[in-house]
This record gives C-alpha cells, sequence and structure tokens, in this order.
C-alpha cells in the first residue's frame, strides 16, 4: 500500500486551524498528522477542523492520532470537527463508535459554524 500523506493546514480567523489530508493515513503516516495538530495546539489553537475529502484510507493508528489531543483539546474549550469523509473511511469511524466521541459533518463551512454557535452560547 502506498502511504504516500499530506497535510496541508490553512489558519482561518478566530483562532480555527483546518488540516486538509490525504492520501493514507497509518503508522508510518501518522507522526505527521501529529506533528501539525501539536503545532496548533502550542500557538494556543484549540479549534481543529481535519478535511478528509482526499484521504483514501485510514488505519487503527491514525484513528488513535485523533484521540491522542481531543482530551487536550477539549480541556482548553476547543474541539476536533471531521468533515468530508468519504464512505469508506467513514465506515471505519463509524464501526468504531467515533460518532459518538466526533463530530463528523458535511463541510468545513458547517464545522466552521459550529465553532462559531458554540462562542455565541458561551457569551450568552
Amino acid at each position: 500500500m502506498d502511504s504516500k500523506f499530506n497535510v496541508l493546514q490553512e489558519n482561518i480567523d478566530a483562532g480555527i486551524c483546518l488540516l486538509k489530508i490525504s492520501g493514507s493515513l497509518d503508522a508510518h503516516t501518522a507522526p505527521i498528522l501529529e506533528e501539525k495538530i501539536s503545532s496548533a495546539i502550542s500557538q494556543g489553537i484549540f479549534r481543529i477542523i481535519v478535511n478528509f475529502k482526499d484521504l483514501e484510507y485510514i488505519s487503527s493508528a491514525g484513528l488513535g492520532v485523533f484521540m491522542a489531543f481531543v482530551e487536550e483539546i477539549r480541556e482548553n474549550n476547543g474541539d476536533i470537527k471531521l468533515t468530508e469523509m468519504k464512505s469508506k473511511v467513514l465506515s471505519v469511524f463509524e464501526l468504531l463508535g467515533f460518532p459518538l466521541i466526533f463530530d463528523i459533518v458535511p463541510s468545513d463551512a458547517s464545522a466552521i459554524q459550529m465553532f462559531n454557535d458554540n462562542i455565541l452560547r458561551k457569551n450568552d
């Protein structure tokens, strides 16, 4: 299996980091994503969107990346939102119960809206 993997990072207004991942996320490539998420956290960014549109494959090691960071991110009033998953990747997440832990939404715009709605509710 080709373990080619790439992460493109965009910082969006209001402290949201968008990571667009592509290729295969497995034990060999998981450290690349870990480094990007760690970097966002070290910059004080705790609202992270991961776009799966171009991800073809994910292994348990890839899934572990999200579990490794979710507690720290939520302790800092942030979250990880997952967007645009292909059905074969989504089925892996569903099999392991990840939709109970993470918001899996259709688009980056809907994830941004969820983050913004959470800010509005906290300020009420």
